[in-house]
């Protein structure tokens, strides 16, 4: 079993567009695919990010088809923040979280798993995203923006990931100041990593291909 976590410098980056995208081209190529959304907050009633991720996956996993919204998340919370603030009654159990991925991946062949905002949201006091991540045993994508600022986000995120040896990759969701990101961020890049960064639009249907190459080693 496999699973990649995607997570991103922020909220509201677009990792959820890119788990829906990601979930279509994995299906496309015949994977068994599953998703688990560990932690959703700003819920009033139905996990909104959950049902888009499950409406989509059902899809291509019939192993999916029987499931709610609700049966692809661990924990969901109606104050729209980090989840240890969001969590009121400190009712997470990491326990819990693992318990459902093991569920969740036993149904598929690849288990995505979408993080919440970036890679130190804290889940408990002294629990983060990051942890999750490692907790989980997962490769992940780092999905970075594009407006100003980016650059920094980015390293940083990039730096973290290293620091704690977990195996990733990073794309750029280029939807926002897509002129301004030409001038302002890409020779950065260019020149930092020579050229070998890359943008979901032009490069995510490679990195699907290689990741099934990687699947079946």
């Amino acid at each position: 079993m496999k699973r990649l976590f995607v997570t991103a410098t922020n909220t509201n980056v677009g990792k959820t567009t890119i788990m829906l995208r990601l979930i279509e081209l994995f299906g496309q190529k015949n994977i068994r695919i599953g998703v688990f959304k560990p932690i959703e907050t700003g819920v009033m009633q139905t996990p909104l990010d959950a049902k888009r991720l499950l409406d989509e996956v059902q899809k291509y996993n019939p192993e999916f088809l029987p499931f709610k919204p609700h049966d692809i998340t661990a924990y969901t919370f109606s104050l729209p923040s980090a989840p240890f603030c969001a969590d009121v009654d400190k009712i997470i159990d990491l326990k819990e979280i693992e318990k459902k991925a093991k569920e969740l991946e036993a149904k598929c062949d690849l288990l995505l798993i979408e993080g919440a905002g970036g890679l130190y949201v804290p889940i408990t006091e002294d629990f983060f995203m990051i942890d999750l991540i490692q907790k989980l045993d997962a490769h992940t994508l780092l999905v970075t923006h594009s407006k100003l600022g980016a650059i920094n986000d980015t390293l940083l995120s990039i730096e973290a990931l290293k620091d704690r040896d977990i195996s990733f990759d990073w794309c750029v969701n280029l939807y926002e100041n897509v002129e301004d990101f030409k001038k302002i961020t890409q020779p950065f890049y260019d020149k930092y990593f020579n050229h070998e960064w890359w943008d979901i639009n032009n490069g995510l249907e490679d990195f699907v291909e290689h990741f099934i190459k990687e699947l079946s080693c």
